[in-house]
């Protein structure tokens, strides 16, 4: 099963598949490529995959950094300084985690821009308020930070995959937007 569904994403990430989200990354790449600028990544419910499908484009060495895949609340407070009190009141699922991820990943990978995922990607997981399929994604910037929420419908491949496809348009546009 766990091959199936690496095959499923790297014939996705070959084919420009899943929205298409090869652009975005050769976007990002020239934004960096002209400003000269670094991104990162922290990801929970993805496990690493938006790090896969940047790492996917020759050549992004240059531009990004490195990721963070903090699927325990252990890393995600002792690696990415995300605060004790908030994982135990609001939660790894919330706004104020995702913001603390992304701010993290900045500070810890050097980078001038980061993007940080937190969800529930099913088909477990769920409590109430916090449903399958919603995530939190929060980009990071020399002019501040986003944290948007997302929810996702299909099963786990599919909000994975859509995970991907939100946090790397958020990206793109926390960078289109900066005029640093």
């Amino acid at each position: 099963m766990a091959s199936a569904m690496a095959t499923g994403i790297g014939n996705c990430v070959e084919t420009a598949g899943c929205g298409g989200f090869m652009a975005a990354v050769a976007e990002i790449m020239a934004l960096c490529g002209r400003s000269g600028w670094t991104f990162g990544t922290a990801e929970s419910c993805t496990g690493g995959m938006i790090g896969g499908a940047v790492t996917a484009a020759p050549g992004v060495s240059e531009f990004y950094k490195g990721g963070i895949v903090s699927y325990s609340n252990e890393i995600k407070e002792r690696i990415l300084g995300v605060d004790g009190a908030v994982l135990a009141t609001a939660g790894a699922v919330s706004r104020e985690c995702a913001g603390q991820m992304a701010q993290g990943a900045r500070r810890v990978l050097g980078v001038d821009f980061s993007v940080a995922v937190t969800g529930i990607a099913g088909p477990g997981g769920a409590t109430p308020g916090k449903p399958v399929g919603l995530v939190y994604i929060a980009t990071a910037s020399p002019g501040g930070m986003e944290v948007t929420r997302n929810l996702f419908g299909g099963g786990r491949e599919s909000v994975r995959a859509a995970t991907v496809r939100a946090a790397l348009a958020q990206l793109l546009e926390s960078m289109r937007s900066w005029r640093g």
